[in-house]
């Protein structure tokens, strides 16, 4: 298998946008180097297989929508009460709208993975390792609020991100700002 890291990373971020746009059956090797931009036959110098492809590739988007370090530092010098959780709750719908093809590339790995239950049992390790740090860094950082608090916040923000992303119309996006501090009013406690 071939080495180059910024080439699988160029692939991957290539693997993600067909994922998008196409849909994992429209996830091929042939696709991914058209995308990438690559001459034929380079993505399966780097992945032996498409189960690889994917299970990395779900690896990478994780990585594509974690926070930027400067940009929590920033949010994090406020005190921790609800109008802090209301700005990261913000922050996040901003993230994912930026990287819109990143968010819709994880719904079509979730849809894949039941029907392959290698990718299910990965992104299910996953997504359950991220829930809990968030967890664990809502009550470290002395956010308002406990576990469930936070899994209540993920859930309702977790629907609201599908529908922004896949039907905006039917909540607009003159409204989603009001909604998100919505949302945080109801399930963060104020002190």
């Amino acid at each position: 298998m071939a080495q180059n890291p910024a080439r699988r990373t160029a692939l991957a971020d290539a693997a993600i946008e067909v994922l998008a746009r196409e849909g994992a059956r429209g996830l091929t090797f042939r696709a991914v180097d058209v995308q990438a931009g690559v001459p034929n036959g380079t993505a399966s110098n780097y992945f032996a297989n498409r189960d690889q492809l994917l299970h990395q590739t779900a690896g990478h988007i994780h990585q594509r929508l974690t926070p930027d370090p400067a940009i929590l530092a920033e949010l994090l010098r406020a005190p921790r009460d609800r109008a802090l959780v209301t700005a990261l709750m913000h922050d996040l719908i901003r993230r994912i709208s930026a990287d819109r093809a990143g968010y819709l590339a994880m719904l079509e790995m979730r849809l894949e993975a039941t029907r392959r239950p290698e990718l299910r049992a990965q992104l299910t390790g996953t997504i359950r390792d991220e829930l809990e740090a968030n967890i664990a860094y809502h009550l470290d950082e002395g956010l308002p609020g406990g576990r469930e608090t936070v899994v209540v916040l993920y859930l309702a923000m977790t629907g609201l991100i599908l529908e922004h992303l896949t039907l905006p119309e039917v909540l607009g996006a003159d409204g989603l700002p009001a909604l998100i501090d919505t949302i945080v009013e109801r399930i963060v406690p104020a002190g």
